[in-house]
């Protein structure tokens, strides 16, 4: 039997789906602070339903895939290690200047500077000089250098980076550079930029690089544990790790860039969604995944998610490529708190897995989204995660009362503000890609997944005039099974400075050099011939603008004769970005990055007909519950799932095993062939 398994590790649970002999198993476990405990434990829980002991569980494992929160978490939470930097003479302040004045004001007064990724007194600058050319002017002085470096490991530094001002043209002296780090320490972490992001704009190349470098050493003590516990256990097939460009990479060539691994469960979702709109002929979606900590939304029109060229991550602008994905901190776990003007707020701030919600009985007594949900009914504390955790309402209350008694509201009027407040801030989060961005929410479908949105899809969905929202089957577990999709990618990237009036072959030279990088990795990583695809890019601007849109390229060699069509696909992509008649055609068009992307095409079996457990039903009962909106106590049906092709109107709650739909007043559910359960939402008034 061959085991393919897709693990997406959260901040509260670590979800498993495994494809095995035709059937879906989904499993659900605590998260935990080493995250390998809580991914053998979810592991097993899977391991258990198939009835198979783990030297033939894990040595059928033919496919892993794992989305993690590590490197997320190291910059979301600032918990940097002491990062060494060494620049070029004169720029050792790049990262305190930053972008300087570019907030919303544009007032240089109001400026807040960017949190501190490398103390000042851990950057070193070097003599070395390179032209916009790529002519070397000023090479490495070696015994300088040497020096320091060696003030830099006598700080105790635990990685260190190299980004040098015109090192994307020439790399010579950051190898050097890199070389003599090597030297001197030969196991300390190393990023150089000219290797990782060889753009243009050193600001984002520096950050990118300096994130990087402080990635590594949590990076590399995780994936030894996590690789020595697997392989103990029998895992034969390799360990592959998602990225944040929508691809994954084996946990070797991952390892060498761990910044990429950024957001890379929540992209799982957003690849997931993607194939399930080709499959029910879905040309405009949005995702909203709520988990335990943050709620993520991205936007697939015509069957492809946004790439961005500049992503930024957590509070920092980056030169890397990334699925375009907007997340705030609105989960289950989210904390509900009375702010210094005394109004209610929820999140950012999570209770995470330990210590929890207050009803999860793990010590936690702060408040929290899930605590909300349990006190008005709408989760049933005996039938928690299919009964396997039993939740404690009377803790939920009694956390209630932490904000319900200051605002003199009543318990049930504080869980209802807490899931309005809540509701708000995700349907917020839909209209700034959606409305914001020139779509019109009613031409798309939201595709709800994560173990806690099934309970305000349908609000978040009214409030911002969607009117059908989809919930996938597996909605639970549903970053994890789209990692079962993925595909592997490597992406190969150099700024190439070029404009239409030059001659195509200096570009066709700077493409090629990139695909010789992407038949490096395809060998290395032993993708079979039938299974490459390559696939070529240009950011793109028009003469005189600040930013590029990025455009996918014919992929034959790249000649004269292919300018128009290029051309034509930069404007008809620049319009689609910023809407019709946007284009100013009659202006130079430049290229700025040249990028290659080699895509490895794993067939996958869970791309078949799967059999998935359903549950269509033990019998119909009622609840009282507190409606959200209204705040009104009212006594609704409960449905313990629902049989394919079965209807029911709203206000009702759908239970199932790892997660709950909440249907409102007005609205209908029905369960489609597939299983996923469809929510269509009347116009409002």
């Amino acid at each position: 039997m061959r085991i393919e398994v897709g693990v997406d590790v959260g901040g509260t649970f670590t979800d498993a789906v495994v494809a095995a002999g035709g059937e879906l198993i989904r499993a659900k476990a605590y998260s935990t602070r080493d995250v390998t405990g809580g991914i053998l434990d979810v592991l097993s829980r899977a391991r258990q339903q198939l009835e198979l002991d783990e030297p033939s569980f894990f040595g059928a494992i033919d496919k892993f895939v794992l989305g993690n929160t590590i490197v997320t978490n190291v910059i979301d939470e600032l918990r940097f290690p002491r990062v060494g930097l060494l620049t070029t003479a004169g720029f050792k302040d790049t990262l305190r200047i930053a972008r300087s004045a570019r907030g919303p004001s544009r007032d240089a007064h109001a400026n807040v500077p960017p949190p501190e990724i490398v103390g000042r007194e851990r950057i070193a600058e070097i003599a070395e000089r390179v032209d916009v050319d790529g002519t070397v002017l000023a090479a490495v002085d070696e015994p300088a250098a040497r020096s320091a470096i060696q003030r830099l490991l006598d700080q105790g530094v635990d990685a260190i980076a190299v980004c040098f001002l015109w090192s994307f043209k020439n790399a010579a002296n950051e190898q050097a550079v890199g070389a003599l780090v090597r030297e001197l320490a030969p196991e300390l972490p190393l990023t150089l930029s000219s290797e990782l992001a060889p753009v243009y704009r050193e600001y984002e190349r520096m950050v990118t690089t300096a994130l990087d470098a402080a990635c590594k050493p949590r990076v590399a003590s995780h994936f030894e544990e996590l690789d020595a516990a697997l392989r103990e256990r029998g895992l034969r097939s390799g360990l592959k790790l998602m990225q944040v460009d929508g691809g994954f990479l084996s946990a070797a060539e991952a390892g060498k860039t761990p910044i990429k691994m950024f957001n890379s469960g929540p992209v799982g979702g957003v690849e997931g969604a993607r194939r399930l709109g080709a499959a029910l002929r879905l040309d405009r979606i949005v995702t909203g995944d709520m988990g335990g900590t943050s709620f993520d939304a991205a936007i697939v029109t015509d069957g492809a998610y946004r790439v961005l060229p500049r992503a930024e991550m957590g509070q920092f602008p980056t030169a890397l490529t990334a699925v375009d994905i907007s997340s705030i901190g609105a989960g289950g776990g989210s904390i509900a708190w009375i702010d210094a003007r005394g109004l209610l707020r929820v999140g950012p701030k999570s209770a995470g897995s330990v210590p929890g919600p207050a009803c999860y009985g793990r010590g936690g007594e702060e408040p929290t989204v899930t605590d909300a949900t349990v006190a008005m009914g709408l989760i049933d504390p005996g039938y928690f995660l299919g009964g396997t955790i039993a939740l404690d309402r009377g803790k939920a209350l009694e956390a209630l009362r932490r904000v319900a008694d200051p605002l003199g509201f009543g318990v049930d009027e504080a869980a209802g503000g807490v899931y309005r407040l809540t509701t708000v801030q995700m349907a917020n989060a839909i209209r700034a890609l959606t409305v914001n961005r020139g779509h019109d929410p009613r031409e798309f479908t939201m595709v709800s997944f994560g173990g806690a949105c099934g309970l305000f899809a349908a609000e978040i969905a009214r409030e911002c005039d969607v009117a059908r929202v989809v919930v996938p089957a597996a909605a639970s577990v549903f970053s994890a099974f789209g990692l079962l999709h993925a595909d592997s990618i490597f992406t190969a990237v150099q700024t190439t400075p070029w404009s239409f009036a030059q001659n195509a072959d200096e570009l066709e030279r700077a493409y090629a050099g990139l695909e010789t990088r992407v038949q490096e990795w395809f060998a290395a990583d032993a993708i079979a011939a039938g299974a490459r695809e390559v696939v070529r890019e240009a950011d793109m601007k028009f003469a005189g603008q600040v930013f590029e849109v990025t455009t996918t390229l014919p992929q034959d060699a790249f000649t004269d004769a292919l300018k128009d069509d290029v051309r034509a696909r930069f404007i008809a992509d620049y319009e689609k970005e910023f809407g019709a008649g946007t284009a100013w055609t009659e202006a130079e068009i430049v290229v700025t990055n040249t990028r290659v992307k080699g895509i490895g095409r794993f067939g996958s079996d869970a791309d078949l007909p799967l059999r998935l457990t359903v549950d269509s039903g033990d019998g119909q009962r009622r609840r009282e519950i507190v409606e959200p909106m209204t705040g009104l106590r009212r006594e609704v049906d409960v449905h313990r799932g629902l049989a394919p092709g079965e209807r029911r109107d709203g206000p009702c709650v759908v239970e199932e095993p790892d997660t709950n739909i909440y249907v409102p007043d007005g609205a209908t559910v029905q369960r489609d062939a597939h299983a996923n359960y469809v929510i269509d939402i009347p116009e409002r008034a």
